[in-house]
């Protein structure tokens, strides 16, 4: 198990204007994601170090949407204005993630600009919506060197989260586990009102930049 990425809602701007935003602090471009038909979303993806990346995605109009539990919880975070929608842990296998959450996987898919299929399976998106201090979980079925942190500059590196939440209550989430944050500095902070990721600091060619 081990952290795989950051979600960034787009705001009232729209994800290009939200991804130019969030690159131009960051001094890297992100790249286009495609969109996932199963879920009504697209996104586009700025790789980091550590086998990790960045996602801005915004919601389509789109029947998948409205039924798609991640399509709904990016409408209701860029509602609110666009920012932090969670973060997701990778594991090798999601039987026993699903055994535990009793409940089946979804399929996931979105096709890169140059053809290429990404395969994965999630979990946990409810958890996220019920409670957005908690991640959900992947598991990639497409080759490592097509994970979107493939191709990483090498110049950004996620330094530190800060979390609203209970970091037992996480544990107990991730079923007790070895943490998939233990290489980032993670700063919980009693919620003032809605749990989450509450900013992310990264280490950049330019010096440290908060968002």
């Amino acid at each position: 198990m081990r952290l795989d990425h950051l979600s960034f809602a787009a705001g009232p701007d729209g994800l290009v204007s939200t991804a130019r935003r969030i690159g131009e602090l960051l001094g890297e471009e992100f790249r286009d994601g495609g969109i996932h038909p199963r879920f009504g979303t697209r996104n586009v993806v700025l790789p980091l170090s550590a086998g990790t990346y960045l996602e801005v995605v915004e919601v389509l109009d789109h029947p998948a949407s409205d039924k798609a539990p991640f399509g709904q919880a990016v409408r209701a975070r860029s509602e609110l204005g666009g920012g932090w929608m969670g973060w997701v842990v990778a594991v090798d296998d999601i039987a026993p993630v699903e055994s535990r959450l009793g409940r089946e996987s979804a399929q996931g898919n979105r096709h890169r600009p140059d053809g290429v299929e990404l395969r994965w399976r999630q979990i946990g998106v409810t958890g996220l919506q019920s409670d957005p201090q908690l991640p959900f979980f992947v598991q990639w079925e497409s080759p490592a060197d097509q994970h979107p942190s493939a191709g990483a500059s090498g110049r950004l590196h996620l330094d530190r989260l800060e979390i609203a939440g209970d970091p037992a209550r996480v544990r107990q989430w991730l079923g007790d586990t070895a943490d998939p944050l233990e290489d980032v500095e993670v700063d919980w902070v009693a919620p003032h009102g809605t749990p989450g990721i509450v900013a992310a600091q990264f280490a950049t060619a330019d010096g440290v930049v908060r968002i």
